[in-house]
């Protein structure tokens, strides 16, 4: 089986992307990752308060971990100089331990003076770089227009600094969705990561403290990105590849018959370890055996083309139970 495809218009040996994780921290993580057959990786996030902030000034309470908590202590354990120095030292660690590609990761909210460091990440030898954007919609003086128009600034910022292949990875918080992805797939970008997964907040009533729930995504997540890439596939002219809640060989299947290229993964890889990402690989060709398929392209967006398989994921909301058929 040829399971070969394409993440930021770079050829991978097959779909699975481990995605920007603690999985993908240090380069001895990512050469097991390797070992066990992933197509890439993506390197954990360096924040782009890391870039531009003093750590005497770095803020615990800043709005940003509210969605990114992890992000707290990783921010705040290094200073703007160590932060930077140690990040384009696991770049180039990372590529010399694997021969797959490395992305580098860069969590940022504005375009402002961080972009100039992508230069750096690109000298390092990053195969590539993701922008996880993720603006949040909680500043009443902020207009959906102004937002959108700084996801965009900064895609710009970025491809003045850089040659290499970008990636954008944004959240569904938008008031158009299409719209958005369609303007920033005519931007100088290679792929599109559908979509973020950010913090779920609990409380705890008996020690009235908010607390983390759900930290790992759970598999019917990908019914959010799954309808997405197959309302996209054939309308944006770009890579489109799938994240959150893809958990077996099922989930990858599905994410490539919507229109993926790839997908990424990372919490079933911190269930069922590292090593899983071989067994997804061999039962992912014995589906395709048994359909005859050879190659991905074979199957790539067969559902998303079928025009009673769009009706169904644009009008989902009627429930089957009440009509007894999709409308």
């Amino acid at each position: 089986m040829d399971l070969s495809t394409t993440f930021m218009g770079i050829k991978i040996a097959n779909p699975l992307i481990v995605s920007s994780s603690g999985l993908t921290s240090n380069a001895d993580k990512v050469k097991e990752c390797a070992d066990n057959g992933a197509g890439a990786v993506v390197l954990k996030s360096l924040f782009e308060e890391q870039l531009i902030t003093p750590k005497s000034k770095l803020i615990s309470q800043d709005e940003m971990y509210y969605w990114y908590p992890e992000a707290m202590e990783f921010v705040n354990s290094f200073s703007k100089e160590e932060g930077t120095a140690a990040y384009l030292k696991l770049i180039e660690s990372a590529k010399k331990a694997v021969s797959i590609p490395v992305m580098a990761s860069i969590n940022c909210v504005t375009p402002r003076e961080w972009p100039k460091f992508s230069k750096e990440i690109e000298k390092a030898g990053a195969d590539g770089i993701e922008l996880n954007i993720f603006i949040p919609p909680t500043n009443i003086n902020l207009t959906g227009y102004q937002i959108e128009e700084s996801y965009v600034d900064i895609i710009h910022e970025v491809r003045k600094n850089v040659n290499i292949p970008i990636a954008v990875k944004v959240g569904f918080y938008f008031t158009s969705l299409y719209r958005m992805l369609y303007k920033m797939s005519s931007m100088d970008v290679n792929s599109l990561v559908l979509f973020n997964r950010y913090y779920r907040p609990d409380i705890d009533i008996e020690n009235l403290r908010v607390v983390a729930q759900n930290v790992y995504s759970s598999p019917h997540e990908i019914t959010l990105s799954l309808r997405w890439i197959a309302l996209l596939y054939g309308h944006i002219q770009k890579e489109l590849v799938a994240a959150t809640g893809i958990h077996d060989y099922q989930g990858v299947i599905k994410q490539l018959l919507a229109g993926a290229s790839a997908v990424q993964i990372c919490s079933t890889l911190y269930k069922n370890g590292i090593p899983y990402i071989s067994t997804l690989l061999d039962e992912m060709e014995k589906w395709m055996m048994q359909k005859g398929y050879s190659n991905l392209a074979a199957f790539r967006g067969l559902v998303a083309k079928n025009e009673e398989n769009t009706a169904a994921f644009e009008r989902l909301q009627f429930m089957k139970k009440t009509t007894g058929k999709y409308l």
